[in-house]
């Protein structure tokens, strides 16, 4: 950087950890490696009443500010530009399209997907029809606001800068590409003993599919789960769906509720909720595949997850995956059962196979680091400046 003057960046880390669910962890992972690589600029970091004791950094150069507001509201909208005003920051890094229309600073910001765009339903809201179109209108705004302002746009695969540029008319120079990671906590093998405490502590005892993740409209678990309760009979499986209760995981259990009364099945569907990391490590590892049947998605880090814990992995062919997973995956259409239950089938008798898996898996991991995403996100700030 050739500035004299020290720069001040800003982040708004409002998402940062658990609290954010998947761009909680891109957060996380981004801010911890960035802080760790870069000792040269100034570094501001917004947080929210539920991260601020979270975050801790040994960096001298970084502050940490509450910015105790929540995300898609009026109040972000009038209060966080106050505070990016009041800590004089020369740039702003934003993880989400949620950027205040005020900004007082120039700012960069990472897109994940597309997805309000590409799969607006009713059915990933609890919103009124009336309101829905009302809050969508808003988060298309600010979306094109977010894409046509920004000095740079960090996208976290190909797929997704060319889902941007489809849309959107504007220089491809603009977009850079930052393949996401799997966190140091989900690497390291556990004992066996470890495993097992933990597959009884969620009452897990059988061969079993593995899902961990959100459980919005787009992931098509409802879809998983009718073909669950429909065609695995006999198949001797239960399927294991990981992720912090909340609206859409409460309809998922009311469809077990319905599922259960009027099918029999072998197997049983089970929720442990949300699952820390080192346990989380255990039931990828004694999982007999993960299963992804998204229709859309900007990266994908669970599926690399289980291949980092040595778990094959059956995915969706839609969207960023192909990309993502290369050939370390099978894949399937997830519109068509009858593809889905013939990879299932194969996976689950076919030993070699998933040991196959299981290396190629191994040596897909090495082509995503958080610290390689951290280093492009330095670069891109600085150039930002």
């Amino acid at each position: 950087m050739n500035n004299k003057k020290r720069k001040k960046i800003g982040i708004d880390a409002r998402f940062y950890g658990p609290v954010g669910k998947g761009l909680g962890r891109y957060t996380e992972e981004v801010v911890n490696n960035l802080l760790e690589i870069d000792r040269e600029n100034d570094y501001v970091i917004f947080l929210v009443k539920e991260n601020f004791e979270t975050f801790k950094s040994d960096n001298p150069r970084v502050k940490k500010v509450l910015a105790d507001v929540r995300w898609y509201t009026l109040k972000e909208q009038i209060l966080m530009p106050w505070y990016i005003w009041r800590e004089k920051i020369d740039l702003m890094h934003f993880h989400h399209f949620n950027i205040p229309i005020l900004c007082p600073t120039k700012f960069v910001v990472t897109i994940h997907d597309l997805i309000l765009i590409k799969y607006p339903s009713l059915r990933s809201t609890r919103l009124s029809p009336f309101l829905y179109k009302i809050k969508n209108i808003a988060y298309r705004f600010a979306l094109n606001f977010a894409v046509r302002r920004s000095k740079k746009i960090i996208a976290v695969s190909e797929f997704t800068k060319n889902d941007i540029l489809d849309n959107f008319s504007i220089n491809p120079e603009k977009l850079v590409v930052s393949y996401e990671g799997v966190s140091k906590n989900l690497l390291g093998e556990n004992t066996k003993d470890e495993n097992k405490s933990i597959l009884e502590k969620y009452k897990i005892d059988k061969p079993y599919l593995l899902y961990v993740g959100n459980a919005y409209p787009h992931k098509n678990l409802e879809w998983l789960l009718d073909v669950f309760y429909k065609d695995c009979v006999g198949m001797n499986i239960d399927l294991v769906l990981v992720g912090k209760e909340d609206y859409f995981f409460k309809r998922l259990k009311e469809i077990k509720t319905k599922k259960e009364k009027n099918n029999i099945s072998s197997g049983r569907v089970i929720f442990p909720g949300y699952v820390p990391d080192i346990e989380l490590r255990s039931l990828f590892q004694e999982a007999i595949a993960y299963v992804f049947p998204s229709k859309y998605e900007g990266f994908g880090i669970p599926p690399l997850e289980a291949m980092a814990n040595k778990c094959p992995v059956i995915s969706s062919n839609r969207a960023s995956m192909p990309e993502i997973l290369g050939e370390a995956a099978l894949y399937f259409n997830p519109d068509n059962k009858g593809e889905f239950l013939n990879i299932l089938d194969i996976i689950l008798k076919n030993t070699d196979l998933r040991e196959d898996l299981v290396k190629r898996g191994l040596k897909q991991i090495d082509k995503y680091s958080w610290l390689d995403c951290a280093k492009t996100t330095k670069k891109v700030l600085e150039e930002s400046l």
